[in-house]
């Protein structure tokens, strides 16, 4: 019983080219309680690969976060083994807005402490007492609102490149560290203003809503399926489209457009730019912001010190990378002292 991915990235991309089938990018999330959730992931993986399903799933005693592509054709029997689940039935589907059949090359389903690692004790407030969920058009109509503070649930290099007008996006590395940032910028506006927030698919604020109404916000509201769904919600009713930019994901796509304009810039010339990239020098991987001249003149690096390391022959380069981390740049996205320019919404 095959239980874990077997196949490189290089070998499942051959695969998917030579099949020749468009798939289907989808995400979905479901905060429910597991009583093992082992046993649940190794279920999935099981149903899941047998369906030709590739993606990043969490697994925790909280529920399920999902974000996966599937061949097109599977797209009915796979909607079917989610309805045979109890806690998965009628879910609701995140289809993605543009569409890249290499979105995911592999099948990882993990279990995990969190869904979405918020660094909360859940035990110190009820997760369930949450916001008022919105629709496009009342979320539309409530930003509009001089009573309203709109926030941005996500990290900069996030909102960065994307973000609805008007709002206020924390210059944060982590879930977590918005959740106090936020709290302490409007501690005086509790009761008299309405804090509506979003997010990519709307599984941060799920969280983040029941959190502010625990700290005694009086008018709480989320974006219901962030983004994503708010985008498919708007080219379907024909309503107006407040976001500006691009939509970023974690997947190979990195983003997905959501309007014409391009609200950032490249991080090492300051031109008009929203294409994120990863460091070609593997011992940095790096992502940041970098235009089509920068990519020429750099060979796709964030510096000329890694420049000079991908130019060396490959064996010296794991020799330099040996022993060394880079967690700082994983985590830190987007920063470092060597990108001279960076932009962003309201601070």
């Amino acid at each position: 019983m095959q239980l874990y991915n077997t196949l490189s990235a290089k070998e499942r991309a051959d695969l998917i080219e030579k099949a020749g089938l468009d798939r289907l990018t989808i995400s979905f999330y479901t905060y429910a309680h597991l009583k093992n959730p082992q046993l649940v992931r190794n279920h999935l993986f099981i149903a899941w690969n047998e369906l030709d399903v590739l993606g990043r799933i969490y697994v925790a005693s909280e529920g399920i976060n999902a974000q996966l592509s599937v061949a097109a054709p599977n797209f009915e029997a796979f909607k079917a083994h989610l309805d045979s689940v109890s806690l998965l039935n009628g879910i609701r589907l995140n289809i993605a807005i543009e569409q890249d059949n290499m979105s995911f090359l592999k099948l990882k389903v993990k279990v995990r402490r969190k869904i979405v690692a918020d660094g909360l004790d859940d035990n110190a407030f009820d997760v369930t007492n949450k916001g008022v969920h919105v629709d496009a058009q009342q979320f539309n109509a409530l930003i509009e609102d001089p009573d309203t503070v709109l926030v941005d649930m996500r990290n900069h290099y996030e909102s960065e490149i994307g973000h609805f007008k008007n709002a206020v996006c924390p210059d944060v590395d982590t879930f977590r560290d918005s959740l106090d940032l936020i709290e302490e910028q409007l501690k005086d506006n509790k009761e008299d203003k309405k804090l509506v927030m979003y997010c990519t698919g709307g599984i941060r604020c799920e969280k983040a809503s029941a959190y502010y109404k625990h700290k005694w916000f009086k008018q709480v509201y989320q974006l219901e399926g962030g983004i994503i769904e708010y985008t498919r919600q708007v080219r379907d009713r024909g309503l107006e489209n407040k976001f500006l930019g691009k939509n970023f994901v974690f997947d190979e796509r990195r983003a997905e457009r959501i309007s014409d304009d391009v609200i950032a810039v490249c991080h090492q010339c300051g031109s008009p730019c929203d294409t994120h990239i990863n460091c070609a020098n593997e011992g940095c991987h790096l992502l940041f912001i970098q235009c089509d001249s920068c990519a020429a003149q750099m060979d796709h690096c964030c510096s000329t010190e890694c420049q000079e390391v991908i130019a060396l022959p490959y064996e010296e380069q794991k020799k330099l990378r040996k022993g060394k981390t880079v967690s700082n740049k994983i985590f830190k996205k987007g920063r470092s002292e060597k990108l001279k320019y960076k932009s962003g919404c309201t601070p």
